[in-house]
């Protein structure tokens, strides 16, 4: 009798194994292949379970938005406030306004009931906030290491929504026009110094920088290697720029992208930078601030920008 009891119990518990083991291993390709199932993000802020291929996504940076946008994924929300010019059609009623890059609204987040909330640096310090709403990463991108950071964030965006394919075939021609600026700014052999015009004031951006890309990445020499590292630049004179005397002038209009009207190319060519190689030689470079400002780190922005710095070299 007790080995009748106890040939019952064993092969109960081999049914019990056996279902347990199924059950792990669904789980786990449910994480890692399956279109309903769960990603694991690890991000700056946390560990987030995403769902893949999520319907209602909250975007609170442009670059994210530009990449998103330029993989045919659509959004729900988004701050409608100093929207890059070329994003022009999330201004639409089509969107709901979930209030500013800095001030979110919320009670407008909640209402929407989004699957997935993006966010970068200017919100990181609401994170838990968003996070009571919904799932919530935070994709903000590292300009110390801005290709590996955007190459990251990119390949992010493309597991969560299915688009690995694209995201590959976009960065590999990015890496090749990359590849081709970097030996045209080897045979150039000009040095650069990056500046933001802000309404009457100029700051500058050298190497590690938030614009030093253009010195890390694409190869163009910074004509000053000590340059402060700043979110907002160091404050710089004209007198600076022109005892530096840079080859190529890199310069991004902070007034123009925030909306305020158009002044660095007024403040800029003064009289003081006629003595300059570069106002000289016309090598004064306005590049474009919807690009450089406001949605850097996006699939169209770094492309555009690669076309800026490379037309800038002809």
């Amino acid at each position: 009798m007790k080995r009748i009891i106890y040939g019952i119990l064993l092969t109960v518990f081999a049914i019990l194994l056996v279902g347990c083991g199924t059950n792990q291993e669904d789980t786990q390709n449910v994480s890692d292949n399956d279109e309903t199932g769960i990603i694991k993000v690890e991000h700056e802020l946390g560990t987030t379970e995403v769902a893949k291929n999520p319907e209602k996504v909250v975007v609170f940076d442009f670059g994210i938005l530009d990449t998103l946008d330029k993989l045919n994924i659509e959004v729900i929300g988004l701050p409608q406030q100093l929207i890059p010019a070329y994003l022009e059609k999330y201004e639409s009623d089509d969107y709901v306004n979930v209030g500013s890059l800095k001030e979110p609204d919320f009670e407008a987040i909640a209402e929407i009931d989004p699957d997935l909330i993006i966010i970068s640096a200017r919100q990181a310090e609401l994170y838990d906030q968003f996070q009571e709403i919904t799932d919530t990463i935070y994709l903000g991108l590292d300009t110390t290491r801005y290709m590996e950071s955007f190459q990251e964030i990119t390949s992010i965006i493309g597991e969560i929504f299915g688009k690995e394919a694209e995201v590959k075939e976009e960065m590999d021609k990015i890496e090749d026009s990359i590849a081709v600026l970097q030996e045209k700014s080897e045979e150039n052999g000009q040095n650069a110094l990056i500046i933001l015009a802000n309404d009457d004031k100029i700051s500058a951006y050298g190497p590690n920088s938030r614009f030093g890309l253009i010195h890390d990445v694409f190869g163009i020499p910074a004509v000053d290697e000590a340059i402060e590292v700043s979110t907002h630049g160091m404050n710089v004179s004209f007198e600076y720029v022109v005892e530096n005397d840079p080859d190529l002038l890199y310069v991004i209009d902070r007034t123009a992208a925030i909306g305020e009207g158009s002044s660095a190319k007024q403040l800029v060519e003064n009289k003081q930078m006629e003595r300059s190689k570069a106002y000289q030689n016309d090598n004064i470079i306005y590049l474009n601030p919807d690009y450089w400002y406001l949605s850097g780190g996006g699939l169209e922005s770094v492309t555009k920008m690669v076309e800026e710095v490379a037309d800038s070299l002809e």
